[in-house]
């Protein structure tokens, strides 16, 4: 058996060449590209690149945490929506606002404890796509994995998006940043967010983490001080600032007056429906919890037991804020309203600033000693929702990875880049996420209502598939982990249903489409390279009966200095080797042949008709020809091509090698060659060299 052996060469690292650094200048895009991304990372400094806990929380949790500020707020829009924000219906709002954050939160209990167990079950990350790919795969001939993977994936997208434009809404409602027109721009500031995080992110996601931690914290912390003031400060003396919300009910009750009117005469179901849909609303909370899951290779050692820390930590900060958020929504009588009439009219009202504005505001009061408060509190707001996409372009590129590497997805996206990131996943995130702010102008609550359906879908998806892994492994508590993983499935399954029902008709409806369109895009992407594993298999290959022969081309535009190399490369390819010359000015043939008479005489040189001057045609028919005329050949045609000394030199000429090359690109029968060479700056005179090539200038006057 033979054996390959590889020559014993000392290894190069990335900053070392093969040339002084005199003769290899580095170009001018390499340097942007160091200034912007950062020096490149070998591949064995990928332990270098893991997350501790402290860092893993925000990059990993914030999109979780960050719904805080506008999952109570979805849920004052429907409440409000339905008459029930009105002062006289304050103690309904209340016990409506604080049961459905309950519930929620009872909820995020169930899904945080069973996705606990996932992360121990599978260390290597993925969350529910590898949970539902191993265990629901081809059931009822679906594979409800890929329906997992592309639910999280349209997800990751709509996190970027929903995130960014809830973010810039509440920098919009600061008074400090009115001079900068947000609202009037919203979309503008949303694709300039979108893309300083995409740069962030392709620097590396230990430095971007690094960098949004503060954000994160500070929020948290904001959002705790706030609580904290409307618990403890009547002990103090303190009273909340309640003018700007007594002058929003007003509005409120001006609006909804025909609304009031009928809610007082509602009855049960129509009760029961306006709960579901809050609750239906409010789930928004629940998106990015199972980000820590799929996360899991991201951790430093031991990741399981880590990625597990952080998932409890981040439950326990989200429930306690979005209760102390939905309490203090409720008490102060908070309401939310979109814009009400058209725009310019009499009737015309502004929506109601974000909740989390009117709460910091009514607590530490947006004129006075603690506004400062106010301000640290919303700049920590806007900063943690516009962060919060980082979870997103965290395991959007991972999960990418997951499902390229299983061939359900372009294989590009499985390749770390510069930075030890996936760097494809990372930019089409980006672009997809700018697409979809242009297509819904930046308004966050025309995007919420896409959002929470593939979040379930994957909750359903991966706890049901922890059930049936369970009654397949049988280790020792099988039957008490089998009943958690059961009850999540059950309650995230019932929850999915509500909100596909409750928001059907305002886009779930599309993204429902969208997931099945991907799932067959996913289908034909793995057909492809299931195809192609069988055309290239060596079980399929048979030696050819006799030895290939090469016939070698080489397209001449004229004859010249740098076309000497090319006939002399292609003369060592084979004995069968000819020139081609594509006749298209007939006055300049005879100036040819005499001179390639002179310098390349022993070289065969075909010329080529065209009289409608086109250069494809005849070489094609030629290389038809040819074919006939060779059995069992090979045919090579090599295209010269010059390089300029600038990039703009090439404007000035024809680039006919270009154009040859891209149409023998079609050709199925031959291989194609370009070979190259470099022209340099002419130092001397214009006069000087115009007067010593004058009788020469065809040697360019083709290119």
């Amino acid at each position: 058996m033979s054996k390959v052996v590889l020559p014993d060469t000392p290894s190069l690292g990335l900053d070392e060449t093969l040339a002084p650094p005199h003769h290899r200048p580095e170009k001018w895009s390499k340097r942007i590209r160091r200034v912007l991304l950062g020096k490149p990372l070998q591949s064995d400094r990928m332990a270098h690149t893991l997350l501790p806990k402290i860092i893993a929380l925000p990059v990993f949790a914030s999109d979780a945490i960050s719904s805080c500020a506008y999952a109570t707020q979805e849920i004052a829009l429907v409440l409000g929506a339905a008459g029930l924000g009105g002062l006289g219906m304050g103690q309904l709002y209340t016990r409506f606002t604080l049961l459905t954050s309950i519930a929620i939160i009872t909820l995020l209990a169930i899904v945080a404890i069973s996705y606990w167990q996932t992360i121990f079950t599978y260390p290597h990350g993925g969350g529910s796509y590898s949970v539902t790919k191993d265990n629901l795969a081809t059931r009822w001939g679906i594979n409800w994995g890929l329906v997992a993977g592309g639910a999280l994936l349209i997800d990751y997208v709509l996190t970027v998006s929903v995130s960014i434009a809830s973010g810039v809404q509440n920098l919009a409602g600061i008074p400090n940043l009115e001079r900068f027109h947000i609202g009037e721009h919203t979309v503008l500031f949303c694709l300039l967010f979108v893309g300083l995080l995409t740069l962030a992110n392709l620097r590396g996601t230990k430095e971007s983490g690094a960098l949004f931690a503060t954000f994160t914290y500070g929020f948290v912390a904001m959002c705790y001080v706030m609580i904290g003031t409307a618990i403890l400060g009547p002990l103090f003396g303190w009273h909340a600032h309640t003018t700007e919300i007594e002058g929003l009910q007003q509005v409120y009750q001006e609006q909804m007056k025909h609304s009031l009117e009928a809610t007082t005469t509602l009855g049960g179901l129509a009760m029961l429906g306006v709960a579901l849909k809050a609750f239906a609303s409010g789930c928004t909370a629940m998106t990015g919890v199972e980000a820590v899951s799929n996360g899991i290779p991201a951790f430093k050692a031991p990741k399981s037991k880590n990625a597990a820390k952080t998932l409890i930590a981040m439950a326990v900060i989200l429930g306690s804020i979005f209760l102390g958020i939905s309490w203090l929504t409720a008490n102060l009588h908070v309401v939310y309203f979109n814009e009400v009439g058209t725009k310019g009219q009499p009737n015309y009202v502004e929506g109601a600033p974000a909740v989390i504005d009117q709460i910091s505001g009514a607590i530490f009061g947006k004129t006075g000693r603690w506004a400062i408060l106010y301000l640290l509190t919303q700049f920590a707001t806007a900063g943690i929702l516009v962060l919060a996409a980082n979870t997103a372009f965290a395991d959007f590129p991972r999960l990418a990875s997951l499902m390229a590497k299983d061939r359900f997805m372009p294989k590009q996206f499985a390749n770390l880049g510069d930075k030890l990131v996936f760097n494809n996943g990372i930019v089409i995130l980006g672009v997809f996420a700018g697409v979809l702010i242009a297509i819904f102008n930046g308004l966050t609550d025309s995007l919420i209502p896409l959002y929470a359906v593939g979040v379930f879908l994957a909750f359903t998806l991966s706890q049901s598939s922890m059930v049936i892994h369970w009654f397949k492994d049988k280790t020792p508590g099988w039957q008490k982990k089998a009943v958690i993983n059961g009850i999540g499935a059950s309650a995230t399954f019932i929850v999915l249903c509500t909100i596909i029902f409750e928001k059907f008709t305002h886009g779930a409806w599309a993204v429902i489409v969208l997931i099945f369109l991907l799932y067959l895009v996913f289908q034909k992407i793995h057909q492809h390279y299931a195809d192609v594993v069988y055309e290239l298999s060596m079980n399929h290959y048979e030696a050819p009966a006799c030895p290939m022969h090469n016939t070698v081309l080489v397209l001449v535009p004229s004859l010249h200095k740098g076309v000497m190399p090319v006939l002399d490369y292609a003369r060592s390819l084979s004995s069968d080797c000819r020139a081609v010359h594509i006749e298209v000015d007939p006055e300049k043939t005879p100036r040819l042949k005499e001179r390639w008479e002179e310098w390349a005489g022993e070289l065969p040189l075909v010329i080529l008709n065209s009289p409608y001057r086109s250069l494809i045609t005849p070489i094609m028919r030629y290389l038809d020809a040819v074919r006939v005329e060779r059995t069992n050949h090979i045919v090579t045609v090599i295209v010269p091509e010059f390089v300029p000394a600038k990039w703009w030199h090439s404007l000035l000429h024809g680039n006919t090698a270009w154009i040859l090359r891209l149409a023998l690109l079609s050709r199925k029968d031959v291989v194609m060659a370009s070979v190259r060479y470099e022209l340099h700056e002419v130092h001397a005179k214009p006069q000087e060299v115009f007067g010593e090539t004058v009788q020469t200038h065809t040697a360019t006057e083709n290119h």
